[in-house]
């Protein structure tokens, strides 16, 4: 009976809470698919969680999904081109404003020598005229005479004499962006300090590039640079939070680097070589020498490739320079965070996912949703179902007895909605487990007395004051219901062919929950695994959910897997030895003279020698019961029928749905006979 208990939400309460049996379930699921415990943790992690109240722990697949949904809003929302559309548009209102300005001058002048207002003489006025209108008409042949392209317009106007102060300082003020759009192309921290990019503020610049470049080159050298006296210098350079070291520094650098060059790369193929140009046109040679240096080296202790990436922006949205590059660095912790994640699913842990980066681009919410599905692993450590051993998790033996319990409630209940049969036993007989039912005492019965009863007894067969006199006829006994021990080989068929239509899978969960039965309710029985296909090995059962199929091999060597099978119940002392074979298709490999014989379809050979091992077995008083996979083939029929008239075992044509139905009904029903 389930409990709930409700209390006021007061933003504490831990909606999902993880259960270490609930997980342990899941967990065994996966291991009868995939058979290998790191592997069927990381599924748990990557298929996620959904616990018995039907709320759902999203997994590391919806995560990725959910970043890469996010930062394609990012692509589908800005439009790169329109950072060289700003620089045109200011040109555009430079050029505007300029020509305005000279025709405003020009009116001006002519108004005032027309007027002859001025205390300059009429002569000295027409010629001011002549020199203005010379001017105007010179700096307009200039204007139109300007390239197309931004960086030619530019250089054009770098040399160009102003007749408007407001085109003038338009102009300064976009040169002076586009110099620190290049030194930031060189690391954002070299120039955010900056407030003023003039000659005096560059100097300074390449002074700090000059002397970040010597420790490095003593990096190079194997040298250790004096980087406290670097930052004691030039700190100021590099913010409110600066690197505490070298290699910070370095790191830092590099990947702002690799922010300029993405977005360059992300440009059309026209605006790039413009952008380029552009910005390598603002440095002066020697700065341009120092920075250059300054890439070679950072690339020498730092390789930038894995950085460089290309997006694909499509969006309507106007972004500048400096946004883009701050959408950069978050388009590369994206990046950073989707690779953690991706790997993530093939390490036995996800201690790499770095959860700050997950909650700074994804939020709390994703960063609980992280920890949870950390969490897992330690969940199924404090339980006791696993534990770590030699950097890989193992199953404990209570984990393993957790998986073969739940095989076989998972058969059992499918049992009772089917209503097949076989655990409804009337069998009688001594030396078994004691019944509430009783017998009258015959020599040879275990002396397990029913004490009210035998009083009773002797009080009807004769009446009278106490003492009550005991006659032997007046011992009446509990009954008890027989039980022979018995010792059972599971011979399994680890073909290639047996994982198609979920036949493996069910051939394992069957071995897990027989080895499970027989551990907790027949102690005293014996249980033994013997895979197969182009040759026999024994399996140990706690091996059992670690099992999986031969990938690589479609052979199937019957012959060895009974001629093992034979010799494990040849040692056992007990009246009842069988074989459960499972199999999804006849014998097509065989051992003879020392050698092994392979064919498709199978030998004759193979066939004879295959039931020569089945007489063997038969001969030894083994009896095998057959289970074929896959009722559908029935070429089959034939040799299995064969093996049944030999032996006098069963043969179950089943599928991958009723296997444990029909086995586990078949196990129970004879362990009780009749004595």
């Amino acid at each position: 009976m389930s409990i709930f208990r409700y209390s006021e939400w007061d933003g504490s309460q831990d909606i999902f809470e993880l259960n270490a049996d609930e997980l342990m379930d899941k967990l065994g699921q996966n291991m009868m698919s995939y058979g290998d415990l790191s592997y069927a943790l990381r599924m748990l992690q990557r298929g996620g969680f959904r616990d018995n109240q039907g709320r759902r722990l999203p997994n590391i697949q919806e995560l990725l999904q959910r970043l890469r949904q996010q930062k394609q809003s990012q692509l589908d929302k800005y439009d790169l081109g329109s950072m060289m559309d700003e620089i045109r548009e200011k040109l555009d209102d430079i050029l505007q404003t300029e020509r305005e300005g000279i025709q405003s001058k020009l009116e001006e002048a002519r108004q005032k020598a027309a007027e002859d207002v001025s205390d300059v003489s009429p002569e000295m006025q027409k010629k001011l005229l002549e020199n203005i209108e010379e001017r105007a008409a010179h700096n307009l042949e200039k204007l139109d005479e300007l390239p197309p392209d931004v960086g030619g317009k530019i250089k054009g106007l770098t040399d160009y004499d102003f007749m408007d102060e407001e085109a003038r300082r338009k102009f300064q003020e976009l040169l002076d962006m586009l110099k620190q759009h290049a030194m930031q192309s060189y690391g954002r921290d070299l120039v955010q300090q900056i407030k003023n990019i003039d000659p005096s503020a560059l100097a300074g610049l390449r002074h700090m590039v000059e002397a970040l470049n010597q420790m490095l080159e003593q990096r190079r050298r194997g040298e250790e640079p004096d980087f406290e006296s670097f930052m004691a210098q030039f700190g100021d350079f590099f913010g409110p939070e600066p690197p505490q070291n070298l290699d910070e520094l370095i790191e830092r650098l590099q990947q702002q680097m690799a922010q300029a060059q993405s977005l360059l790369d992300s440009l059309s193929p026209q605006d790039r070589q413009e952008m380029q140009d552009l910005l390598q046109s603002m440095l002066d040679e020697a700065t341009q020498y120092e920075l250059a240096k300054l890439s070679q080296n950072l690339e020498a202790l730092f390789p930038s490739d894995r950085l460089h990436r290309q997006y694909p922006f499509s969006g309507e949205e106007p972004i500048s320079y400096t946004e883009a590059l701050r959408l950069m660095e978050t388009l590369q912790k994206m990046d950073r965070l989707e690779s953690q994640l991706r790997d993530s699913q093939y390490r036995r842990s996800l201690d790499t996912v770095d959860e700050q980066l997950v909650r700074e681009l994804m939020g709390n919410e994703a960063a609980q949703e992280l920890d949870r599905l950390r969490s897992i692993t330690r969940v199924l450590e404090e339980a006791g179902y696993i534990r770590l051993k030699d950097g890989r998790y193992e199953l404990t033996p209570r984990g393993m007895r957790k998986i073969g319990q739940k095989a076989l409630e998972d058969i059992f209940a499918q049992l009772r909605k089917d209503r097949i049969g076989g655990h409804n036993l009337k069998l009688r007989g001594s030396g078994g487990e004691r019944t509430y039912e009783t017998k009258k005492h015959q020599f040879g019965d275990d002396f397990q007395i029913h004490l009210e009863r035998t009083i009773m007894n002797s009080i009807q067969r004769k009446p009278g004051k106490p003492p009550v006199k005991l006659d032997v006829d007046d011992f009446e006994v509990y009954r008890t219901e027989a039980i022979t021990r018995s010792a059972t080989v599971i011979v399994l068929d680890l073909s290639l062919s047996m994982p198609m239509r979920g036949n493996f899978e069910a051939a394992k969960r069957v071995a897990v929950a027989l080895d499970s039965l027989i551990r907790t309710q027949y102690p005293k029985d014996s249980l033994y695994i013997v895979g197969f296909s182009s040759y026999a090995r024994k399996i140990k059962k706690d091996d059992l959910t670690a099992m999986t199929w031969d990938e690589f091999d479609p052979y199937t060597n019957m012959q060895q897997g009974l001629a093992m099978a034979r010799q494990m119940l040849g040692k056992e002392i007990c009246s009842n030895k069988q074989i459960i074979l499972i199999s999804d298709g006849e014998p097509t490999a065989h051992f003879e003279g020392g050698r092994f014989f392979f064919q498709m379809p199978p030998s004759p050979r193979t066939i004879q020698l295959t039931l020569r091992e089945v007489s063997n077995c038969t001969r030894k008083g083994i009896v095998i019961n057959t289970f074929m996979l896959d009722s559908g083939r029935q070429f089959l029929g034939a040799f299995v029928t064969q093996m049944a008239r030999i032996n006098k075992g069963r043969v179950f044509f089943t599928n991958a749905d009723s296997l444990g139905q029909y086995l586990m009904v078949d196990y129970i029903a004879n362990k009780k006979r009749q004595i």
